[in-house]
């Protein structure tokens, strides 16, 4: 008996023994803490990104530390890094901040780089932010980037939100399960539904109230695959303490609901952007139908997603307000003050988003009489203007902060998905540095970027959600080279790869804004990517500096061969070509079009074969860029269609988007893309088309016909867009 006790106290004793060293190991190693349960979600995205080595991470939420404003500190030991912060947000910024500086990981649109050290060095950080909101994604983004995206797509771009401190990032996606809902219980039939939805490509147009309609109908199967992914996007958003700004009511109703209630005041708008698009109908702020709507449609949403605290409303999107002249102001303030509270009534205590960038678009109409009174119903902190264009427009300048509401300040940077390659951080350091000194800030609470279109110029993002943090006080330089050192997974990148960036910063990284992009009422990235046309010998140059560009292309060439294949340098070499090379071609073409007006045919068609040879070579080299290719945007809206009919009408969006957009106005090849596939088989059969015309009406000595050319390419590209 007494040897039967002395083996259970033995026993006893081994397993608290056991269970003491397992808390030791396991404590270390998995970064054991009272606080695991909260920065679980932190820890699942680093170990999606470094795999088992986040078990070298200790993860620790400590919260009201700086009350709104996000911090964290870094401290590391040979096989622990200790990572304190206010959030989950600010721990997965301050662990991707940490391994990004010592050259082990870089995180972007292209790829991830990871090429961890097997002990961590020494290194110690603290870091805050002065601003309570890091802020992402335009409305138009769930249009020109992301809506053939599943799950897995989402997950990555969350991942990468995460790891770059955004926390206050737009959600539009979903939203029409709510709004077909809606309307069905105010009695409108599958049939007037079908006539009233955009295709979905557009969709975030039909959402601003700008079209309806357009590239639909909208498949029945989209509804639902949408609100199954909106439900995992904004579970783990919040899961990692963002706070996702949803849709809510900015008064447009369907056609077939303001036929059916003739006794309601709703006006019949203009034509968005130049004619051509079906009309949309707003509901008067003064109808009770405005309230009613607007409540039963968050109501609705809630019960599908949640609850929320920051709605996006958006009603004059590039849409002048339908007020009277006589009593403008009053009726401004009383469609702001209906927003606010159809809101606050629907979801107390939420908060109104807008987009500031109505009051750039239309300086005209928005001075500061009509906007102060449009804000002027509502509680100072139960609104935010995301005041995102500050890289065009001067909008929180010119209407004095805001009058005291609460605000963003960021950039588009990105218009259309188009991507020439240009940013410039010198003027996103300056301008930080300058609105964080100014007095006149007013009530400012979040920064970031806000792009119509992703998947370009990463540089230009990375650094940007940097900024918040440093405060702009990190020299550009000093910045620029642990970047590089991560981006090419060197522990010193040499001279002469600086050197080319150096180039790259002084002629392409210098312009904060496309401005050709828009040339003579025609868009474009380029004038290779415009809709051909005889007076393009009247173009200006496009911006930048194209000696330099072109140094920094002959040392990368050089650098790139001693570095493998994989090596981001290899990208980066590829859009430093196409980008040079284009603007090659928008030269040539211009000599090209004069030469043949001049009847100078020899010259005309030796440049001729020189654009040819060039716009195949680049479409040939971007093959090496698979992400950034036609066949992989249309086979992605193709392959999320369940039946063939549904594939053929989402590769019909995606096509026509990226081309002729629609409409009869200005807005073809706003969302040209400089991909494989496109110089090839778009924009080179175009000009082809021209030029040849051209020619021949010089050798036969006869009027050249532009507008019959023009038609007869236009023809061209709608048979483009349907061909599968």
């Amino acid at each position: 008996m007494k040897r039967m006790n002395f083996k259970i106290k033995n026993y006893n004793c081994l397993r608290l023994a056991m269970l003491f060293l397992s808390l030791l190991f396991f404590g270390s190693l998995k970064g054991y803490s009272k606080n695991d349960e909260k920065t679980k979600n932190a820890a699942a995205v680093l170990e999606r990104l470094i795999g088992n080595r986040v078990n070298e991470f200790e993860l620790t939420i400590v919260e009201n530390k700086s009350e709104h404003k996000d911090w964290f500190e870094v401290e590391t030991t040979a096989n622990l890094v200790k990572i304190k912060g206010s959030n989950n947000t600010a721990i997965c910024y301050a662990a991707y901040n940490f391994l990004r500086d010592i050259g082990a990981v870089l995180v972007s649109w292209e790829g991830n780089k990871v090429n961890l050290p097997k002990t961590w060095p020494k290194y110690s950080k603290k870091g805050n932010t002065p601003f309570e909101y890091r802020e992402y994604l335009n409305a138009c983004t769930f249009g020109y980037t992301t809506p053939w995206w599943d799950w897995n797509r989402w997950e990555q771009e969350i991942d990468w939100m995460a790891m770059h401190g955004i926390n206050l990032p737009t959600a539009m996606e979903g939203q029409e399960a709510a709004w077909q809902e809606l309307w069905k219980e105010y009695g409108l039939t599958d049939s007037q539904l079908e006539a009233h939805f955009a295709g979905p490509a557009y969709l975030p147009w039909q959402r601003m109230g700008n079209i309806n309609s357009l590239e639909g109908p909208l498949p029945k199967e989209w509804f639902t695959k949408k609100q199954e992914l909106q439900k995992k996007i904004l579970e783990r958003m919040r899961a990692l303490d963002m706070h996702p700004v949803v849709p809510a009511f900015s008064g447009y109703v369907p056609k077939a609901f303001a036929e059916k209630h003739p006794e309601a005041k709703i006006t019949e708008l203009k034509s968005w952007s130049g004619g051509g698009f079906a009309s949309t109908f707003l509901v008067d702020s003064k109808d009770p139908l405005f309230k009613k709507i607007g409540k039963r449609f968050i109501e609705i949403y809630t019960k599908m997603y949640g609850k929320s605290n920051f709605y996006l409303a958006d009603s004059f999107n590039e849409i002048e307000p339908p007020v009277s002249e006589h009593n403008k102001y009053e009726e401004l303030a009383n469609y702001g003050s209906a927003i606010y509270e159809t809101i606050n009534e629907a979801a107390p205590g939420a908060v109104w988003v807008m987009q500031g960038w109505l009051f750039g678009d239309n300086k005209e109409f928005w001075t500061k009489e009509a906007t102060s009174a449009f804000l002027s119903k509502v509680p100072n902190d139960r609104l935010m203007v995301q005041d995102y264009a500050n890289d065009r427009y001067k909008v929180w300048e010119n209407q004095e902060a805001f009058y005291g509401k609460q605000w963003t300040y960021g950039y588009v940077h990105n218009y259309g998905g188009s991507n020439p390659v240009y940013g410039d951080l010198n003027f996103y350091k300056n301008e930080l540095t300058s609105l964080l000194k100014n007095p006149n800030k007013g009530n400012v609470v979040g920064y970031g970027a806000m792009p119509e279109g992703l998947n370009n110029n990463s540089i230009v993002y990375e650094y940007i959600y940097d900024l918040p943090w440093s405060k702009g006080e990190q020299p550009v330089k000093d910045w620029l080279t642990k970047y590089l050192n991560a981006r090419y997974e060197q522990h010193t990148v040499s001279k002469p790869i600086f050197q080319a960036w150096q180039l790259l910063l002084e002629s392409v990284y210098n312009v904060k804004y496309w401005e050709t992009r828009w040339w003579n009422d025609r868009a474009g990235a380029y004038l290779f990517f415009k809709r051909p046309t005889a007076t393009i010998t009247e173009f200006k140059v496009n911006p930048g500096d194209k000696k330099k560009l072109k140094e920094a292309l002959d040392i990368l060439t050089k650098e790139a061969k001693k570095y493998n294949q994989n090596n981001f340098i290899q990208y980066d070499l590829i859009d430093v070509s196409r980008h040079y090379y284009s603007l090659i071609i928008d030269e040539e073409l211009m000599e090209c079009v004069a030469s043949y007006q001049k009847k100078d045919i020899a010259k005309g068609n030796q440049l001729f074969k020189k654009i040819e040879k060039q716009a195949l070579d680049i479409d040939n080299i971007m093959s090496a860029q698979p992400l950034n290719s036609l066949d992989q945007w249309v086979k992605s809206a193709s392959d999320y269609g369940s039946l063939p009919a549904v594939s053929k009408l989402y590769a019909k969006n995606a096509k026509t988007l990226i081309t002729l957009w629609g409409g009869e106005g200005h807005l073809n090849d706003y969302a040209s893309r400089s991909w494989h596939g496109m110089y090839k088989g778009f924009y080179w059969p175009r000009w082809k088309m021209f030029l040849e015309a051209l020619k021949k009406s010089a050798e036969n000595n006869t009027p050249f016909d532009e507008t019959k050319e023009r038609e007869l390419i236009k023809n061209w590209e709608i048979n483009w867009t349907e061909n599968n």
